[in-house]
């Protein structure tokens, strides 16, 4: 898969918000060329929230493990739940548990590196052995997403 078909994809479910940081627009310099995605049916990126999935495009402090300084190199992050990260990895995120995925390996989806304990997972480059789990898995957190929206937007009950 190409950073471009996961960006059009997820783009693509309703009410998602896509953001691509770049230079100019006021946003962080760490930021420019990754892209986030929010649920926000009004086109207005939640004030508390975090992204649901992101792509990211190079290292940042502290996240240097997938070593994303290669040439055509990105990794898709998701928050797909406790569920689908227990199905994936075989453990609950904040059960502590040496990975024994290179957390630099391709097409692979493991616990994100730095975010694994919150319940996060990653894929770097995702190719023919895991298009399918990242759709799926991009989808779980979309609706996740969509719920939380949902839930935080009804009126209280009297």
């Amino acid at each position: 898969m190409t950073m471009d078909e996961i960006i059009n994809f997820v783009d693509s479910l309703h009410g998602v918000l896509t953001i691509r940081p770049a230079s100019g627009d006021g946003s962080p310099a760490i930021s420019w060329g990754d892209t986030f995605f929010y649920y926000a049916p009004d086109g207005v990126p939640p004030a508390a929230a975090q992204p649901f999935a992101t792509v990211v495009t190079k290292n940042c402090p502290g996240d240097e493990a997938s070593a994303l300084d290669r040439p055509d190199t990105f990794r898709v992050n998701i928050a797909a739940g406790k569920e689908a990260f227990i199905r994936w990895t075989g453990h609950a995120p904040r059960e502590a548990a040496v990975s024994e995925v290179d957390p630099s390996a391709a097409d692979t989806v493991m616990a994100h590196p730095v975010y694994g304990t919150v319940g996060w997972l990653a894929v770097v480059n995702p190719g023919p052995r895991t298009e399918t789990a990242t759709r799926e898995l991009l989808s779980t957190a979309y609706h996740l997403a969509r719920s939380r929206h949902e839930r935080r937007a009804e009126p209280p009950a009297r």
